[in-house]
């Protein structure tokens, strides 16, 4: 560097050539060139960067010392107290941790997902499956699971609106890693267009393909008041800060023959050949509308919640073929839902308290995609009926946690005579948990299960009475997260062993040789991973 240095300056210093005779007008002269650095300036210089060498060796040498000092936690800042009475506006709400709420609306693309994965089988070695007794009992032995969200959002500085654009799909078992086989079912739960502030600034107004519900009880995986998967439209508006109403209107069909039928018919004109014709074809039209406030307890963020929630469904007249060329008349349906929800909440770790009342009547108590089996006398899915109550909450301090859901119903279809269909089920779960400092902690679930069904069987003194069956559940759930304390914090990978025990009534619900049937014990040994993070599925907005 020594050497080559004072030659590169000398270059530099050389003067130009004359011009050129042959150039009709003589080139501008050049300016003057700044004579290089010296040889003292070159050696003052490298011994500069030499002594600069020699100090980032010093910081290298102390790399471990420097990290030891960064994996300390950070100093605790005390924030002042708010100078108005108005609660923070980032609180945590029911279900919903500060760190996991709805994100601002901003510029650009976002990825946002939910998933499980469950990797395990029963004590003999078979491959699992859910091994409830009721419709929403325990989530430990669930299979695996995924969404994937990407979204765009944008500000249009000509309207002053912003625009949210969702896609979410959604990956369900088996994966290639489990069967070998490049076979996976697919699902979009959202694509849908938001907008906000467009005309009005409290009016947000969207349209397309989403999922469109209210708050879960997590331990069962269950919506208990509102759970539409819908195609439609809405509207929400806020009349305050926390006082919103939302409006919604969409259409489905059912996967059943009665709401679609399609026969074969010859082609015309003596065409060779058959098509196949919609000769059933309706859709079933869904509208919803929710109101919610929150009263504020003082300035801590704590705070009551009261919802009430309705839904109308109809669907239009039709025919369908039920012997070659005889068509029956189905008549036009419609069926009715409300429900009312009083959350209650600390704002403090996510502690809450939410009670849900729900009574539905007619098409609308067998939800968006499922049908009447049996109908009334004229053919709709008038008289059936269900109700349902359902409590889930929160409760963390220091290092103790404690997770509660249950739910009872009682489901009556469309026929006048009790039959199978007929039930009224319930469930009561809990899990406490104990964290051991912030990466680890260890659960005990514990769940008790009950089914009454409208059949009769024998009662062991000559008569006869309605099938009861019940289980217990209890399961063990070890684990490790990077997210710290708190039951909602994610993303985090369990063991788990879950142990059921079916009554005679439960075992005689499952058909002749299936093991859930044979066995009063059974066991479930798994690893599992699940998070959530930036999904408009999963936060409140």
């Amino acid at each position: 560097m020594l050497v080559a240095t004072p030659s590169i300056a000398h270059a530099a210093i050389e003067q130009p050539t004359t011009d050129d005779p042959e150039q009709p007008e003589p080139e501008p002269e050049p300016e003057p060139t700044t004579p290089g650095p010296s040889a003292e300036e070159v050696q003052a210089l490298q011994r500069r960067i030499d002594t600069l060498e020699k100090q980032v060796e010093v910081l290298r040498e102390s790399q471990a010392e420097v990290a030891e000092e960064l994996g300390k936690p950070p100093p605790v800042i005390i924030q002042p107290e708010p100078e108005d009475d108005e609660p923070p506006e980032k609180i945590s709400a029911p279900t919903d941790p500060e760190f996991n709420r709805s994100p601002d609306y901003a510029d650009g693309f976002h990825f946002g997902s939910y998933g499980r994965v469950v990797i395990g089988g029963d004590h003999r070695g078979r491959a699992f499956r859910n091994g409830d007794l009721v419709a929403y009992g325990s989530r430990l032995d669930e299979s695996t699971y995924a969404e994937l969200e990407f979204r765009r959002e944008d500000y249009w500085e000509a309207t002053d609106t912003y625009t949210r654009v969702v896609a979410t799909l959604a990956v369900a078992a088996p994966l290639f890693h489990q069967t070998g086989t490049f076979d996976t079912t697919l699902g979009v739960r959202n694509l849908y267009i938001e907008e906000s502030g467009l005309g009005l600034k409290n009016l947000r107004l969207w349209a397309g393909s989403r999922m469109y519900r209210g708050d879960d009880i997590y331990l069962l995986n269950f919506w208990p008041l509102d759970n539409l998967n819908t195609m439609g439209a809405g509207a929400i508006y806020n009349f305050a800060p926390n006082t919103e109403l939302k409006l919604h209107a969409g259409a489905n069909q059912p996967n059943s023959p009665l709401f679609y039928q399609a026969v074969s018919r010859p082609l015309p004109y003596a065409q060779p050949g058959a098509a196949q014709v919609a000769v059933l074809d309706r859709q079933k039209v869904i509208s919803s509308a929710k109101f919610s406030h929150i009263f504020w307890l003082g300035d801590s963020g704590a705070g009551i919640k009261p919802v009430v929630y309705g839904e109308v469904h109809y669907t239009n007249e039709g025919q369908r073929e039920t012997e070659p060329r005889q068509l029956e008349t189905l008549p036009r349906d419609s069926g009715w839902l409300v429900g009312t929800q009083l959350g209650m909440f600390t704002g403090k770790r996510s502690t809450h308290l939410n009670l849900v009342f729900r009574a539905s009547g007619g098409l609308a108590t067998y939800g968006e995609f499922n049908a009447p089996v049996q109908r009334a006398p004229d053919g709709t899915s008038k008289g059936a009926r269900e109700y349902l109550v359902a409590a889930s909450g929160n409760y963390e301090k220091g290092p103790f946690g404690l997770q509660l859901g249950s739910y009872w119903r009682s489901f009556r279809d469309a026929s006048p005579n009790l039959d199978f269909g007929d039930l009224a089920e319930g469930v009561v779960i809990v899990r406490p948990t104990v964290w051991l400092g912030q990466i680890a902690g260890i659960s005990l679930e514990g769940s008790y299960q009950a089914q009454r069904r409208g059949v009769l069987v024998d009662d062991g003194q000559g008569g006869e009475k309605p099938l009861f069956a019940q289980m217990g559940r209890v399961g063990l759930i070890p684990f490790i997260t990077p997210g710290g304390r708190g039951n909602f914090t994610r993303p985090y990978i369990t063991l788990t062993y879950l142990m059921s025990v079916r009554d005679k009534g439960a075992r005689s619900l499952y058909p002749e040789h299936d093991v859930f049937g044979l066995r009063t014990v059974d066991h479930f040994i798994a690893v599992g991973a699940e998070w959530w993070f930036g999904s408009t599925s999963y936060f409140r907005d």
